[in-house]
């Protein structure tokens, strides 16, 4: 019986010391296991070998009671753990470039104009003049809200368009001046 063997059945019969010994025992081969699953992610990659293989052998051996079947079991359940650490990292990654950190904003609480500096209204006026690029409608809604000082209803009699095509004008353009002015200054 292998010295990795025993220690595997120590660790399995509840000796906490056992995993002590165990790591120096298996780190170099744990380390080339993690350099090789490394090799295969893409690049960019900021996790480093060593630090997949001090994580897997914290979710391998910093549970309740581990045991295993030997050897093979060992190193098959440390390539798990490295494996659900890499999977887990790529969807954390993917779900922030989704927008997970994404600030909600309420659009109609949103006061861009209102009691706003001369810098914002400048500001304000630039992402108007870009807004009306894209989309002239909206734009227009937006002058008569903000500078006219209509609401959404006189705003919509106004261009005489439905009640409902105002709620998406201003919708959309809220949003959109919100994204620009934000992007543009520090407000």
């Amino acid at each position: 019986m292998s010295d990795v063997t025993r220690i595997l059945d120590a660790i399995g019969s509840g000796d906490a010391q056992a995993a002590d010994e165990l790591l120096p025992l298996v780190y170099e081969d744990l380390r080339k296991l993690a350099a090789h699953r490394m090799a295969q992610e893409e690049a960019g990659q900021t996790l480093q070998p060593t630090a997949l293989v001090h994580e897997a052998w914290m979710r391998l051996v910093g549970g309740a009671n581990p045991s295993f079947e030997g050897r093979g079991h060992f190193f098959a359940a440390a390539a798990e753990a490295m494996r659900r650490i890499l999977i887990d990292r790529a969807r954390q990654k993917l779900s922030l470039k989704r927008g997970a950190r994404a600030e909600r904003v309420n659009l109609d609480e949103l006061e861009i104009a209102l009691a706003a500096d001369d810098e914002t209204l400048l500001a304000l006026d630039e992402a108007l003049a870009e807004l009306s690029l894209e989309d002239p409608d909206s734009a227009e809604f937006i002058k008569l809200r903000f500078f006219a000082g209509l609401t959404n209803d006189e705003a919509a009699q106004a261009l005489g368009i439905p009640e409902r095509t105002a709620r998406r004008h201003w919708g959309f353009a809220r949003a959109w001046l919100y994204r620009a002015l934000r992007k543009g200054s520090p407000m």
